[in-house]
C-alpha cells in the first residue's frame, strides 16, 4: 500500500500539505487551530478537540500527550509551547537567567544571544518546541506589572537585544534538533497602557504605532522570527485579536511575514465576556479567523465557536485552510513528522551544565548597574589573591547582609520561573541550591577571614484572597491582592543592631513577585511594606550602606537611600546574582551594566521615559522637578573615563549613505573599565513633532588603566527618520545633531554636526 503523500519525507512540503488538508475534516482543521492547557483534561484537548498544539506541559505529562497525539487518525504531531521568558522557566532546575529588564542592562547583544541559546537547548531537551518570549513591548509607565518582561523603553535597543535572543533561540534554523522557535509579543502596542493598568486599551495612533512601538517587531520579522503573539488590549475600540489592519495589512502585507501568529491566553473569549464586543463565541471565532490569527491560546470554545461559524456560512473553509497550512508548514519545516522531538534523557544532561552556569554569571555580572558610589566601593581589601581561592586579608572586616531580598531566592529569579504562579507542578520553585542569594554570594566570595552577618530587617507583604472573587468568568484564577506589611520592631532592631556592628552595611531591598506580572500594576512606585522604615533605621547608624535594588521595574527612593555610599540596581539577576553582586561590592568584578530605563523621582512624574516628543509649556511641574532620578543609559564604573573629540567622517550625507563618526576615551583611573558609548540623534526641524533625541547605535570599550582609546560609532543614515503626520517614515533633508556620551543625559553628551541632503 503506497505511503500517503503527507507522510512522505522526500515529497515537497507544499505537496505534503495540500494532500493532508485534502484528508482532514472541519473538526480536525480547527482543532490544529486550538492551543490548549495541558493543566486540563488532555485526553479531551487532544483526541476529543484535536488540539494541534499545548502549553503549561509538566514533565511528568509530555509523554502521555505526544502518545495521545500519535493515536488519532492523521498521527499529526503536537507542538509544545511555554514562557521560556529568561530561561527554561518551569523545568526544576534549569538554567534561569536575570530577566529581561536585567538582561538589557547589560547592553550586550552577544550575551543576550548566547543567553537564548542556551534555553533553547535545556528546552529542546526536554520536548519543548517553541517558547514565547522575546518580549519587544517598550515600557512607557513603570507602574504596568509588567514592566520586568521588556528590554526596556528605547525601539533601538529593544530591537538589537531581541534580534540577539531571536538567533540565541532558532540557533542554525528550523532543523536543528538545539533550538526552539521564537515568539516576538505582545504586538502590538500592549505596553501603551492607561494609567499602568495591565492590558487596559491603548491609545495608539497608527502614526504612533509606527514610530516607536512597531520597529522593534519588523526588525523581528526581517530577523526570521518564526512566531507572533498578540497583545490583550484594543486599540480605538478595536481589539488585537481582530485588528485586521494590525495583522493582515501591516505584518503579513507590508512585512510579508509568513510565519505563525498565535493569540494570547484566551483572547477569543475576551472579546465576549471582558471586552464585551462580540455576542457569543460564534461571533468572536468568526472575528479572529477572518483577522487572520492561526493558533488560539486557551479558548477550548473556540472550537464549537469555529465549527458553528462555518456551518452558517460567516466564515468559509478556505479561510480556515489558510491558517491550519501555516500551522501544518511550520510542523513539517520542523520534521516534527518525522522526529516528533520527544524528550531526550542523554540531552537533558547540559540544563543547568558548569558551561551554562558560566554564561548565567557572566550575564549577571554584565547586568548590574552602579548608580552612585562616594568612593566606598570597591571595599578595600576584599579582592582575592587569584581566582582559584578566597584571600585571607590583613584586616578582617564585618559585613551586614541586610533586607527582606538579601536571601530570598524567588527575588533574584522574579516573575516567570519556578514558583512565580504560573504552573502548578513546582510549588518550592527551583531547587534552593541552584540559587546564590547575596547572602550566599558573600559567604562564597568574601575573604575567609571577613564575618558575614544576615538579618532581614522588613517584611514586604502579604497576599490575600481578591474580595472580587477567586476566578474570572472565562474560569481562570484571579490574583491574589497585595497588602504591605508594616514595619516590625523586632526584625528592625536585629538588623539596626547588625549594622551598627558592621564595618559595611548592604541592604538589598525592592519588590516580590506578588508585585509583579500579569493583572499586577501598582498605583505607587515607592518601596513596600516596612522597607522604607528599615533604610532610615541603617543610615541612621552611622555605618556606609550600599543599597542593593532587586527588583521587577525601577521604584522611588527615599533621602536615605539616595545618600546610602553606593546605590547598585539589580532587577532580578538569575541564578547566580547573588554571587555577581557580592563580587561587584568587593571589587573582583567592574561595573559595566547601564540602565535601559529610566528611573522617577517620584510616580507623578509618569511617564519619564528619555524620547518623549518635544514642547510643552516650561520644563517642570510647579511643586517639581521633570528630571528623572536616573536616566536612561546610565551607569558608573570603577574608573573615570574621559571622552575627547567628537568627529564625523562625512558632514554631508545621502540618505543612502552612512554615518560615521569616532570619538577620543581616556581611562583617568586606576582601574579597568568597560565603557558603554552610545550615539544619540536630534533631527533639528522636523514636519511633525518628534522626540528630542533618539538612540541609533552603541558600542563597549575596554580600557586598561591610563589607556587611550578611540570608539567608532556607525549606523544607516536611513535610521535618522521620522514618521509623518501622513503615517509615513521618511527622512527629511535637513540639519542633525549627532550627541556622543555615556548615557542619554544631554549635559554629558559631545555633540557634532551632520546634514542629510
Amino acid at each position: 500500500m503506497p505511503t500517503a503523500t503527507y507522510l512522505d519525507p522526500h515529497a515537497n512540503v507544499a505537496a505534503r500539505i495540500d494532500d493532508l488538508l485534502a484528508r482532514m475534516t472541519p473538526e480536525e482543521k480547527v482543532g490544529q487551530m486550538l492551543m490548549l492547557d495541558a493543566r486540563g483534561d488532555l485526553a479531551e484537548a487532544i483526541t476529543g478537540r484535536h488540539a494541534g498544539s499545548i502549553l503549561h506541559t509538566s514533565p511528568e505529562l509530555m509523554g502521555q500527550a505526544h502518545h495521545l497525539a500519535s493515536q488519532t487518525r492523521l498521527r499529526i504531531p503536537l507542538l509544545v509551547a511555554d514562557d521560556g521568558i529568561h530561561g527554561h522557566s518551569f523545568w526544576p532546575g534549569a538554567t534561569i537567567f536575570g530577566t529581561q529588564l536585567a538582561m538589557a542592562a547589560s547592553w550586550n547583544p552577544s550575551l543576550v544571544e548566547r543567553a537564548g541559546r542556551v534555553t533553547a537547548v535545556e528546552m529542546a531537551a526536554t520536548g519543548m518546541h517553541w517558547t514565547f518570549s522575546p518580549v519587544l513591548c517598550i515600557t512607557r509607565d513603570l507602574r504596568w506589572g509588567r514592566v520586568n518582561e521588556t528590554f526596556g523603553e528605547d525601539p533601538h535597543l529593544i530591537g538589537e537585544l531581541g534580534s540577539a535572543m531571536i538567533r540565541g533561540y532558532q540557533g542554525a534554523g528550523l532543523a536543528d534538533a538545539d533550538s526552539v522557535l521564537a515568539c516576538a509579543k505582545h504586538f502590538a502596542g500592549y505596553s501603551e497602557t492607561q494609567g499602568g493598568r495591565d492590558a487596559s486599551e491603548a491609545d495608539l495612533s497608527q502614526r504612533k504605532l509606527r514610530s516607536w512601538f512597531l520597529p522593534p517587531f519588523e526588525r523581528a520579522a526581517a530577523e526570521g522570527v518564526g512566531t507572533f503573539m498578540l497583545g490583550y488590549q484594543s486599540m480605538d475600540g478595536v481589539p488585537i485579536t481582530a485588528n485586521r489592519w494590525l495583522i493582515n495589512d501591516v505584518l503579513k502585507g507590508e512585512w510579508g511575514y509568513d510565519g505563525l501568529l498565535v493569540t494570547d491566553w484566551d483572547n477569543v473569549g475576551r472579546m465576549v465576556w471582558e471586552q464585551q464586543v462580540c455576542a457569543d463565541i460564534t461571533e468572536a471565532a468568526t472575528a479572529a479567523v477572518q483577522a487572520g490569527n492561526d493558533v488560539i491560546m486557551t479558548t477550548p470554545t473556540f472550537y464549537e465557536g469555529a465549527l458553528a461559524a462555518l456551518a452558517e456560512g460567516r466564515i468559509t473553509e478556505a479561510e480556515v485552510d489558510a491558517a491550519v497550512r501555516r500551522i501544518l508548514r511550520l510542523k513539517f519545516r520542523l520534521g516534527l513528522f518525522e522526529d516528533p522531538r520527544h524528550p531526550d534523557p542523554v540531552r537533558q544532561a547540559k540544563i543547568a551544565s558548569p558551561e551554562h552556569r558560566a554564561v548565567n554569571l557572566e550575564l549577571a555580572r554584565r547586568s548590574l548597574v552602579l548608580l552612585t558610589n562616594n568612593g566606598t566601593l570597591p571595599l578595600a581589601g576584599g579582592l582575592s589573591a587569584d581566582e582559584t581561592g578566597r584571600a585571607v586579608c590583613a584586616e578582617p572586616r564585618k559585613i551586614a547582609v541586610i533586607g527582606p531580598n538579601a536571601d530570598d531566592p524567588q527575588a533574584m529569579l522574579g516573575d516567570w520561573a519556578g514558583d512565580s504562579g504560573q504552573v502548578t507542578w513546582m510549588p518550592g520553585g527551583h531547587p534552593r541550591s541552584n540559587i546564590q542569594t547575596v547572602r550566599d554570594g558573600f559567604s562564597q566570595v568574601a575573604p575567609r577571614n571577613w564575618q558575614a552577618s544576615y538579618a532581614k530587617g522588613a517584611e514586604i507583604g502579604t497576599l490575600i484572597p481578591d474580595p472580587g472573587g477567586t476566578h474570572f468568568p472565562d474560569g481562570q484564577p484571579r490574583p491574589d491582592v497585595f497588602v504591605a506589611a508594616q514595619p516590625d520592631p523586632a526584625l528592625l532592631a536585629a538588623a539596626t543592631a547588625a549594622a551598627a556592628a558592621a564595618d559595611l552595611a548592604v541592604v538589598v531591598v525592592g519588590d516580590s513577585v506578588a508585585l509583579t506580572g500579569e493583572g499586577r500594576s501598582t498605583a505607587t512606585l515607592e518601596l513596600q511594606g516596612g522597607q522604607l522604615a528599615l533604610l532610615d533605621a541603617i543610615a541612621a547608624t552611622g555605618t556606609p550602606m550600599v543599597v542593593v535594588l532587586v527588583q521587577s521595574k525601577p521604584s522611588t527612593l527615599p533621602p536615605s537611600a539616595l545618600s546610602a555610599a553606593a546605590i547598585i540596581a539589580a532587577f532580578n539577576p538569575g541564578m547566580r546574582g547573588g554571587q555577581a553582586i557580592a563580587e561587584l561590592i568587593l571589587g573582583l568584578i567592574e561595573p559595566t551594566g547601564r540602565l535601559p530605563i529610566t528611573f522617577a523621582r517620584h510616580v507623578g512624574q509618569q511617564p519619564v521615559y528619555y524620547n518623549q516628543i518635544r514642547g510643552q509649556h516650561g520644563d517642570r511641574y510647579a511643586d517639581l522637578t521633570q528630571r528623572p532620578l536616573f536616566v536612561f543609559g546610565e551607569g558608573l564604573s570603577y574608573s573615570k573615563v574621559e571622552y575627547g573629540e567628537l568627529q564625523i567622517e562625512s558632514s554631508t550625507l545621502a540618505a543612502t549613505d552612512r554615518v560615521r563618526a569616532s570619538i577620543q576615551l581616556r581611562n583617568l583611573g586606576d582601574r579597568p573599565a568597560t565603557e558603554t558609548v552610545q550615539a544619540y540623534v536630534s533631527d533639528r526641524v522636523t514636519s511633525a513633532a518628534w522626540a528630542d533625541q533618539e538612540l541609533k547605535a552603541f558600542t563597549q570599550v575596554r580600557l586598561a588603566p591610563g589607556e587611550a582609546v578611540t570608539a567608532t560609532i556607525e549606523f544607516e543614515a536611513s535610521s535618522c527618520s521620522i514618521v509623518t503626520a501622513a503615517g509615513q517614515r521618511v527622512v527629511e533633508p535637513g540639519e542633525f545633531e549627532l550627541r556622543v556620551g555615556p548615557s542619554s543625559d544631554p549635559a554629558r553628551q559631545i555633540r557634532a554636526s551632520f546634514r542629510i541632503n
